[in-house]
């Protein structure tokens, strides 16, 4: 292990560590790390990064791609000889573990921060014991494994999956940022986004994806009333096709497609309720910024929304992909002041998850694994 303090940072894309890491980032290089980043994608600034190494990383689990960005890990470690390398999103931490195997106790302290496990109780077997087997195979390289929600973190003891497990409340939402709309900025919101008196908005910013299965929201709208808009903003390769389904079932004007959007705050000061059919997750940043700013939610009952929705209070949680279940339980919440009610709730609950909670107990955590404690 390297006694330079010397940090790497690995994630499957350099928008991954801008989105979700920069504040720790900062806290190493100001705390006199040096801090280098490794990822897929086109790399990006990063607070308190020096060195950016571009990774081949692809989706596949199974593309020979990968395995490259696993050997250039392995080479990578073994010239900077970092004291300490933080592992994030599953691809990515499954291959930089693959390249720490062989180097048994010459190798840095492993933290791996599972953003949620992409599988649960409900997954089919096959895929699930494919998954697990990824995970038990890289345990014995797994120092410190930080978890998000209570199935993971279940999931982590029962197999031994790390040798210190941690329960975590993610990484920190900015409450500061994310916070209800102040008078006159939710008219200004609604004006700018073409959102018309009378309408009940629903936002979801999410990948367009399989797993995040907005064409279900989509269907389901033709159950709701026509004053009743869904607010899309997202990039993926699902996009287009979902909205050739809003085409097809009519519902094409109660959609927005905005497409990659960078002032959320805006589409969370505009909505009535945050929506999610997503069917894993890991604690959902977009749910959490929604509460924040005062949003009631209602969500697939799945892990990561299980931890945040407290249904019935916050907000509700439906059976994945039952689109009568969703719109049923949208119509619940379509009078104003049972919104608010729940709005408020939501904003108070999300609060031990904020980013002045979350980041003293994490750069906590950090400074003992930097010791070398195994």
């Amino acid at each position: 292990m390297g006694t330079e303090k010397k940090v790497l940072y690995v994630a499957s894309s350099f928008g991954h560590l801008a989105s979700f890491h920069q504040p720790y980032t900062a806290w190493f290089a100001q705390q006199g790390w040096t801090v280098h980043a490794a990822a897929g994608g086109e790399p990006c600034p990063l607070a308190g990064v020096s060195r950016y190494i571009p990774l081949p990383f692809e989706k596949s689990m199974s593309s020979p791609r990968n395995f490259a960005a696993a050997r250039a890990i392995g080479r990578l470690v073994r010239g900077e000889h970092y004291r300490m390398i933080s592992l994030h999103t599953s691809l990515a931490a499954y291959f930089a573990r693959l390249a720490l195997l062989p180097m048994g106790r010459r190798r840095p302290v492993v933290m791996n921060t599972t953003h949620g496990y992409l599988f649960d109780r409900d997954t089919p077997r096959a895929k699930r014991m494919l998954l697990l087997g990824a995970e038990r195979m890289t345990a014995p390289v797994t120092d410190w494994l930080l978890t998000m929600n209570r199935q993971d973190t279940g999931i982590a003891r029962q197999y031994g999956l790390g040798k210190n497990i941690v329960p975590t409340g993610g990484m920190g939402a900015d409450l500061a940022r994310f916070r209800p709309p102040a008078p006159g900025e939710r008219e200004e919101a609604r004006e700018t986004l073409g959102i018309r008196p009378g309408e009940v908005a629903m936002v979801y910013a999410a990948e367009f994806s399989g797993r995040k299965n907005q064409a279900m929201l989509i269907e389901a709208l033709r159950s709701l009333p026509e004053n009743t808009v869904l607010l899309l903003p997202g990039r993926g390769d699902l996009r287009e096709s979902c909205r050739q389904l809003a085409r097809r079932v009519g519902v094409i004007g109660r959609v927005h497609f905005p497409g990659f959007v960078r002032d959320m705050e805006t589409y969370y000061h505009a909505a009535d309720l945050c929506v999610s059919a997503s069917r894993i997750e890991g604690l959902p940043f977009n749910v959490m910024e929604a509460m924040a700013c005062g949003l009631p939610v209602v969500a697939s009952d799945v892990k990561g929304h299980q931890d945040l929705v407290k249904s019935g209070e916050n907000g509700l949680l439906y059976p994945f992909g039952d689109a009568k279940a969703f719109a049923e339980a949208v119509k619940r919440l379509l009078e104003p002041e049972k919104r608010r009610a729940f709005g408020e709730a939501a904003r108070q609950s999300v609060q031990p998850f904020g980013l002045q909670t979350v980041f003293p107990e994490l750069t906590a955590i950090y400074e003992k694994a930097a010791k070398g404690f195994r």
